[in-house]
């Protein structure tokens, strides 16, 4: 290593580890300036505590190779802990540390580093080198410290039973060393351990186990809601985009049946009526107009989902429109009842299974007279809309999305779509709308029988 000294990889964490979130500055450098919380207060540590500091910090440790930072702060601890015990230790009391009792030490410390590759073997092996370290006679200082992270790291890698395995076989070890074995093992002449002393050991390994299943369960707990947070954002997304489709389809839907009929018109009547043909193109042409127009509002909310439409919704007041536009294609519709005040997501509902209902009569129905009827039901809004046909059975074009994209705007509210063959001929479609519908969700009907080519 050149110049001596740590390597760079040191001073910025391991390797494939990025500090401080992961950002960096103009130059590349980490950014050390901290985040803000939500107050607006630079917070040193990037995250609203100290808390969700190391928590990060174990989760990027996790995350790389190796976990040296933790291994080489324990390893400090652990040699000058044992360092002053030896210290504080009367003479005679305890063997006196030597290149032994150092080499147990760092063997311990250093079997850290693989301990989130093999968990159950690390925690096993860290207690046998502390019991020989405790055999050996040497003081015991921190040493216990090294099994308290192999069996932490256990425990919340999942494998509980060895950690408890591995603590358990310590402290049989221990009170086997201190009560039976002593006679036999240095320093010379010493004693029995007290019982109050293995009961404060026997402590010390129930309060480290019930750290590790806290930070296991906790570990356990923020995966749950990581992944009950992905599952709502994909409901979400999921949502948005039938909301989306369904706002395409009937835009293009009942704008390009327009466009089709007059284009058939046109063409009829080029030679014969040049005049009526480009009155029919001039409908073609106001109408790709329109629809051109709304699917640009329709795609602007996923550009900048944050930002206000440009244009308002439409609604039931548009209706007026909806009957030139049939008229334009050769439908007479006849518009009977008076519509109550709407709720914004209702009034669009309420337009587009018109629009829809009667998209699909231009397209499959014989019949070139419709009826729109709307009324107030108790607590909804009743909305029918009648043709008297007969079907033509000719294939339009539709996708057949139609019906379930209105039951799944009726159910979004709370509501419920009838569709069906009429007993005197025709078909119908028969909404019914709360009034005071909320965000409900729910799920349509299935398709009634009938013309579901729609």
């Amino acid at each position: 290593m050149r110049g001596g000294g740590p390597p760079r990889w040191w001073r910025q964490g391991p390797p494939g580890h990025r500090d401080h979130g992961g950002r960096r500055d103009r130059q590349g450098r980490p950014d050390r300036r901290g985040r803000r919380d939500r107050h607006g207060r630079r917070n040193h540590w990037g995250r609203r505590d100290h808390w969700e500091h190391w928590e990060h910090w174990g989760e990027a440790e996790r995350g790389s190779r190796w976990p040296w930072r933790s291994t080489v702060l324990t390893t400090v601890v652990v040699l000058a802990g044992s360092h002053v015990a030896a210290r504080a230790a009367e003479e005679g009391e305890r063997v006196a540390p030597d290149v032994s009792a150092h080499v147990l030490l760092l063997l311990a410390s250093g079997l850290l580093l693989w301990r989130q590759r093999y968990p159950r073997a690390v925690a096993f092996g860290t207690a046998a080198v502390v019991l020989v370290h405790l055999a050996a006679g040497y003081p015991y200082g921190p040493v216990f410290l090294t099994v308290a992270v192999a069996c932490f790291g256990a425990v919340v890698a999942g494998h509980r039973q060895a950690a408890w395995a591995a603590m358990g076989a310590l402290w049989a070890g221990q009170v086997l060393v201190a009560h039976w074995l002593h006679r036999w093992l240095p320093p010379p002449g010493d004693s029995a351990a007290s019982w109050g002393q293995e009961l404060l050991i026997a402590t010390w390994v129930v309060a480290i186990a019930a750290l590790s299943e806290l930070a296991r369960a906790r570990r356990e707990q923020r995966a749950r809601e990581r992944a009950e947070r992905a599952q709502a954002a994909r409901r979400r997304a999921d949502a948005e985009r039938l909301r989306i489709a369904r706002e395409l389809h009937d835009v293009l839907a009942h704008s390009i049946s327009v466009i089709n009929v007059q284009a058939g018109v046109g063409l009829a009547l080029l030679d014969t009526d040049p005049e009526q043909a480009r009155t029919a193109l001039t409908t073609i042409k106001a109408k790709s107009k329109e629809a051109l127009g709304e699917v640009r509002q329709v795609l602007d909310t996923l550009r900048a989902p944050g930002d206000a439409p440009r244009a308002p919704a439409p609604g039931l007041g548009r209706l007026p429109e909806l009957v030139t536009q049939a008229a334009a294609a050769g439908l007479t519709v006849e518009v009977e009842g008076e519509t109550p005040a709407l709720p914004p997501g209702t009034d669009l509902a309420a337009f587009r299974i018109v629009q829809e209902a009667l998209t699909n009569v231009v397209r499959h129905s014989g019949s070139r007279h419709a009826r729109v009827r709307l009324g107030r039901e108790g607590g909804a809004l009743r909305l029918c809309v009648d043709d008297d046909g007969p079907p033509t059975g000719a294939d339009a074009g539709g996708s057949g999305n139609g019906l379930a994209g209105m039951r799944e705007r009726a159910a979004a509210l709370g509501g419920t779509i009838e569709a069906g063959p009429r007993s005197g001929g025709g078909f119908r479609v028969l909404a019914r709308l709360p009034l005071n519908a909320g965000a409900k969700t729910g799920e349509g009907r299935p398709p009634a029988a009938g013309r579901e080519e729609r």
